[in-house]
């Protein structure tokens, strides 16, 4: 489960067609790639240490020897991780059974894209080969890291991972319903925008999809847009 704090069952404040078209985002956002060993993994982090927790647990299963956690912090993580998202999940996966000598700390990131970058530098000065690698992540910005990845480290071979979550488990882990379709659409807008800026690869996008986002921007969910 997400390491959000359990919220109470509560009547849902979104509409059922609502719903029904923010699945349709979430399933998009979430690659479907089979895990499998990698030479790394990349914990990208932000709000939800669930991607900790899904590092450690592939860490235990033998599927890459070295791992990196990266992130800095944010206006939405400073007051969770004091300390920086990096530090915190690093703590976690130490409770959680993975060893120190396993985990790497990039702890200036403040973007995907740097997320990236500067823990490609530090796998190379930590002499680590990298021809596959494994990106861990919240469920909803998988695609989003795989093609910021693909953009910026085309060379090698990217593997998508995140907590395995249906998106009604999601929200009432995070307990607000409009801010994780709010997540939902920004992370979408980005995925559209960002290969115009030069930030990532340009995906497909399904018709669908695509009328289930603007939808939603018509219904208000728009507090994560660029520029918004």
């Amino acid at each position: 489960m997400s390491q959000g704090v359990p919220v109470p069952e509560q009547q849902r404040q979104i509409t059922d067609e609502q719903f029904h078209d923010a699945t349709l985002i979430w399933d998009y956002h979430q690659m479907g790639h089979e895990v499998r060993p990698c030479s790394a993994a990349i914990g990208l982090g932000s709000h939800d240490l669930g991607v900790a927790t899904t590092a450690a647990g592939l860490y235990r299963a033998g599927l890459f020897p070295v791992l990196v956690f990266s992130g800095g912090n944010s206006p939405t993580t400073r007051a969770r991780f004091p300390r920086g998202e990096a530090v915190h999940y690093r703590e976690h996966a130490l409770a959680l059974g993975v060893p120190d000598e396993a985990i790497l700390v990039e702890s200036k990131a403040a973007n995907t894209g740097q997320n990236i970058t500067l823990s490609r530098e530090l796998l190379t000065e930590a002499a680590v080969q990298v021809e596959s690698l494994l990106l861990i992540s919240k469920p909803y910005m998988e695609r989003r890291s795989y093609a910021t990845c693909r953009k910026l480290w085309p060379e090698v071979d990217v593997v998508c991972a995140s907590e395995p979550l249906e998106l009604d488990d999601y929200i009432k882990f995070i307990g607000d319903e409009k801010l994780v379709v709010d997540m939902l659409a920004g992370d979408l807008q980005r995925v559209i925008e960002y290969p115009k800026l030069g930030f990532a690869v340009a995906q497909d996008v399904p018709g669908d999809v695509v009328d289930a986002y603007e939808r939603l921007l018509g219904a208000g969910f728009d507090s994560r847009l660029i520029n918004s």
